[in-house]
C-alpha cells in the first residue's frame, strides 16, 4: 500500500489546492491536511488542527498520523508575509521587532519544528520528499530591490533549515529530498496587497500553482535536495 501525504496549511490558497490535487493523484494512501482552523469534512482528505508555531500541537499530531503508517510526501504550505499589524518594510527605519520574531515564528521556525516531528515519520529506503514553500525573495544573490527585511530574512533563514537538512538527510535516508519551492505569484490573500499587473508571467491561480509544484516534487532528483526550486524547476540561488 502506497505511504500517506500531510500538507500542512492546507486552508490557505496554495495549501488547499495542493491537498485536493495530491488526493485526486491517487498516488497516496491518506492525505492529511493539518491547518490552524478546521475544515469542512473531505471524502479523501482527513483534516486536523495544529498552530505551527505550537511544539505541542505539532507533536501530537505527528504522533495520531504516525501511528497510521510510513508518510513519504510533506509539504508545509503555510507562511505569513502581512496581517493587521504586520507589513512588508520599504526601508530599515519601519523594522519592527515583534512584528520580525512573528514573520520568523511562522516562516522559519515552524516549519523547523514540523521537520524535528514529522521527518522521523518518513522511510528510511526509499524516496521520500519534506518540501517548505518558500520565495525568490528569500534568495539572497538574487535581492536587488532591497526592502521587506523580515520576510525576505525569514525565508533566506527557512531555505537554510532546509539546505541543512538535506545534509542530514543523506546520513539517515539517503534517498529522501528536502526542497525549498517558489510557486510564483499565486493570487491568495498573501500576495493580493502586492499585485500591480494580473496578467504577467509567474502569476498563477491556486490550482494552477499547486499543478506546477506537484511536477516539481515528482521530477525532483536526489541531487536536487537541499536547494530553492523555482514553479517551473529553475534552481534559484541561495
Amino acid at each position: 500500500m502506497p505511504d500517506a501525504a500531510v500538507i500542512i496549511g492546507a486552508s490557505g490558497g496554495i495549501g488547499g489546492a495542493l491537498a485536493e490535487a495530491i488526493a485526486a493523484s491517487g498516488r497516496y494512501s491518506m492525505v492529511h491536511g493539518i491547518s490552524r482552523t478546521s475544515c469542512a469534512p473531505h471524502e479523501v482528505i482527513r483534516f486536523h488542527t495544529a498552530d505551527i508555531t505550537d511544539e505541542a500541537s505539532i507533536e501530537r499530531i505527528a504522533g495520531s498520523i504516525g501511528s497510521a503508517g510510513p508518510v513519504s510526501l510533506v509539504v508545509v504550505a503555510s507562511g505569513l508575509l502581512h496581517d493587521t499589524d504586520i507589513h512588508p518594510e520599504k526601508a530599515l527605519k519601519m523594522i519592527d521587532p515583534a512584528a520580525m520574531a512573528r514573520l520568523f515564528a511562522v516562516n522559519a521556525i515552524g516549519p523547523a519544528v514540523i521537520a524535528k516531528h514529522f521527518i522521523p515519520l518518513l522511510p528510511r529506503q526509499g524516496r521520500s520528499i519534506f518540501a517548505v514553500l518558500s520565495a525568490r525573495v528569500g534568495s539572497i544573490e538574487d535581492n536587488r530591490l532591497g526592502g521587506w527585511y523580515a520576510y525576505r530574512a525569514s525565508k533566506a533563514a527557512l531555505n537554510q533549515v532546509i539546505r541543512t537538512l538535506a545534509i542530514e538527510l543523506k546520513r539517515t535516508r539517503p534517498e529522501a529530498i528536502a526542497l525549498s519551492l517558489h510557486p510564483g505569484t499565486v493570487t491568495t490573500r498573501l500576495s493580493k496587497p502586492f499585485r500591480s499587473n494580473e496578467a504577467h508571467a509567474g502569476l498563477f491561480a491556486p490550482e494552477d500553482a499547486a499543478a506546477n509544484l506537484l511536477n516539481v516534487l515528482e521530477n525532483a532528483t536526489s541531487e536536487q535536495s537541499g536547494a530553492l526550486l523555482a514553479w517551473d524547476g529553475a534552481r534559484i540561488p541561495y
